[in-house]
């Protein structure tokens, strides 16, 4: 029985029942604390309902909207900073009527700022009188908190949920709180300073009285379980945040070009990659992506960490160091958990508490655990960290183990996956949509799947296994591990390559049948290697063709295909980070040129979005001239592995390796894309050495200059 067709939607889709209620969001975040809300600051319950102040899975401010008087000002403009550490907004008044008279509109000026740090929005108001006569007002706040899970914002609907406790006013503050099913308390409080004229549940008020010329200064706290925050002045917490940022900037790798867009685009990425990070409890790792996936998960993490692994191995040691910490070790059906599988996810919240939605800690991706093995290898070539890489030995034998084992349970060669679990995810690759596997008449593919780009994964980390094997002195694992590779490259060619279509079927279905689907997955098959050189060539001509390449990038799917759908979200969009990979693939092939132009169409696309920040994906619409990519209303943004994308297209395009072995950066026939004549790349590390480089775009030959050099590295150009 085949389903074509089929309308029934994912247990945890995200629903859209309204359009945005503005398409261009800010966005902070700070550890396990994020915030989103429009461009004035506010956070209105309007739109698809995202807006809000959120800790710990939980949504812990749903309301927060600014007035002058009655009427909500009038917005000047508004901006969060380069390093995405502070949110700034420029509103003005509306003609306003005051028992005094009548202000004129553009009298008041009120700069609002805010930032994120250890649990708490800090928020100050300066409020400035440019009239000619006194000004008085008053400045109201409303707000109310719904203690939503995140999963209830996104659309799950529950049966029951726990309660509102009633509101604790103080004379400078109010607590709000939420007693959980899952008898936690949540709490929210609201401090001011000065302390306002009036504060009640639901609102605050502060009388403005301004003389011309003069100005007024307010600060308020939004903190998240105050209990278990230490909350600092609002100065006192700005240069603690700041503290935190520059020492880290000290340290980083710094990319410039003669190319400005190009310039911001690297700043933005580098920027929205370290927000994912920051405050994390676990040290050095990503994120997700924000709303909807602001917390561990083990795919997306890896990814992000292998597209930044030249400019900052920090982060894969980070990666693997938690990943490890978290690998299963027992039979967990319930969560999809197998000894030596690496964690697809975990969640906070009252949901994931109460078992209503399986994600607290949950196993159900099939590509996360070779990746896993991946990671480890190119971070040991990256550093030389031998110790480290002792240390987590046992972890990726236990990787490898679940890859032959309950990674393979047919014991065909291939790693497949079938959820164990009603609750669970239908699909566990990358694309995890309902109706992201299907055979060419449209027909879904049915369990269990092995996905082309997983085999990939498995040949990948099989082969940096052996080579680890090898450092370590474990000689009759490496051989073992290097047949099984070989084997596996052959029998995939045989299984999945479907010489009419110019490409490898997206998957084999439970019954082993091809489903002979032109797809991006394919892409992956040459960032792993796997690929013969003859038949990359073929995918590579095919995968840049029009009915894949719509100018802003590679779409998820081929125009033509049977489901293709270029609104959808896995059926022709366009995602950055997946264009990233197939580009290094491009490139590890020989196609610089070719990875350029993917790194060009992306480049462009950022030109049009604001905040030159890349979203999670975008739509696979044709390109029109003198318009900017369509935009999909419910993509992360930011989101870790888009922002990495920019590293690794350039990484591609550049041809660059380090090797902390032979102590050498190696840029192997570099390439520029048009429009980058200069690129300089300052404080590349390896082991203790440091250089600093520029490299010169003539025609189609780059030169490589080593400017500065700290240390025993040598940089070779092949």
């Amino acid at each position: 029985m085949v389903e074509i067709g089929v309308k029934r939607q994912p247990k945890f889709y995200i629903e859209t029942a309204s359009s945005p209620a503005d398409d261009r969001t800010r966005v902070l975040k700070y550890g396990k604390m994020f915030a989103v809300f429009d461009r004035y600051g506010d956070i209105e319950p309007v739109g698809l309902g995202e807006q809000g102040i959120y800790y710990q899975g939980t949504r812990f401010l749903s309301d927060f909207e600014l007035a002058f008087g009655p009427s909500r000002p009038l917005l000047l403009s508004s901006t969060v900073r380069a390093d995405n550490s502070m949110f700034t907004a420029d509103v003005s008044n509306l003609d306003m009527t005051s028992e005094d008279g009548t202000i004129p509109r553009g009298s008041v000026h009120l700069t609002r700022t805010k930032f994120l740090w250890r649990g708490t929005s800090y928020e100050k108001f300066h409020v400035s009188n440019y009239g000619l006569s006194e000004v008085n007002f008053p400045l109201c706040i409303r707000f109310d908190a719904d203690y939503a899970d995140i999963f209830e914002v996104r659309g799950t609907k529950r049966k029951t949920r726990g309660w509102r406790l009633n509101d604790v006013v103080n004379y400078d503050s109010v607590t709000m709180s939420y007693r959980g099913l899952d008898g936690v308390l949540r709490t929210t409080r609201i401090a001011c300073s000065p302390r306002p004229a009036n504060i009640s549940e639901g609102e605050i008020r502060f009388d403005i009285s301004l003389k011309p010329r003069s100005e007024a200064l307010f600060s308020v706290a939004v903190t998240c379980d105050p209990a278990d925050a230490q909350v600092e002045s609002y100065e006192s917490a700005w240069i603690g945040l700041v503290g935190e940022s520059s020492e880290e900037e000290s340290s980083a790798c710094q990319i410039t070009s003669s190319n400005q867009v190009f310039n911001e685009w690297m700043k933005r990425s580098q920027a929205d990659v370290g927000m994912m990070i920051k405050g994390n409890p676990e040290h050095n790792y990503p994120y997700a992506g924000v709303p909807w996936f602001s917390t561990v998960f083990g795919r997306d993490a890896i990814i992000t960490a292998l597209q930044t692994l030249w400019i900052n191995p920090a982060i894969s040691r980070g990666v693997l160091q938690y990943l490890a910490l978290t690998q299963a070790t027992e039979f967990m059906p319930e969560v999809d958990a197998e000894p030596g599988k690496i964690v697809h996810e975990m969640r906070e919240g009252e949901m994931s508490a109460l078992k209503e939605v399986p994600f607290g800690r949950y196993y159900g991706s099939v590509d996360s655990t070779p990746l896993f093995v991946m990671l480890a290898e190119a971070y040991f070539q990256r550093t030389g960290d031998i110790e480290f890489l002792r240390h987590i030995w046992p972890n990726i034998k236990r990787a490898l183990h679940w890859i032959d084992e309950s990674g393979d349970p047919d014991r065909d060669g291939f790693v497949e996956y079938h959820r164990q679990t009603e609750q669970g995810l239908t699909h566990q690759g990358w694309k995890d949509s309902n109706d992201s596997v299907f055979h060419d008449d449209g027909a879904l593919a049915k369990g269990p799947i092995a996905l082309c780009e997983v085999q990939g994964y498995v040949y990948a980390a099989k082969s940096g296994a052996a080579r680890l094997a090898t450092v370590l002195g474990d000689l009759n694992l490496a051989l073992q591990l290097e047949s099984q590779a070989a084997t596996l490259r052959s029998r995939f060619h045989e299984a999945f390559w479907c010489y009419d279509l110019g490409t490898y079927a997206i998957a084999l279905d439970g019954e082993k049948r091809p489903c002979r689907v032109r797809t991006s997955n394919a892409g992956h098959c040459l960032y792993t290697g796997i690929a013969h050189p003859e038949n990359a060539r073929v995918l590579a001509q095919s995968i840049l063709s029009r009915d894949f390449f719509n100018g802003w990038g590679i779409r998820t799917v081929a125009r033509g295909e049977s489901r293709y759908n270029p609104i959808s979200y896995h059926n022709g969009s366009v995602w950055p980070h997946d264009n990233s990979i197939i580009a290094a693939g491009l490139a590890r092939y020989g196609y610089r040129v070719e990875a350029a132009q993917v790194l060009s169409a992306l480049l462009d696309a950022s030109t049009f979005i604001e905040l030159n920040r890349l979203p999670e994906l975008m739509c696979g619409l044709e390109r029109r001239p003198g318009e900017g990519p369509t935009l999909y209303p419910v993509a992360c943004s930011p989101q870790a592995w888009a922002a990495g994308s920019a590293f690794l297209l350039l990484q591609a395009c550049l041809g660059l390796s380090l090797d902390a072995a032979r102590k050498r950066i190696t840029f192997a026939d570099p390439y520029l894309p048009e429009g980058v004549a200069q690129l300089w790349i300052k404080q590349l590390r390896l082991g203790n050495s440091r250089v600093d480089v520029l490299l010169e775009r003539h025609d189609y030959l780059v030169m490589v200059q080593t400017v500065e050099q700290e240390g025993d590295v040598e940089v070779v150009v092949t």
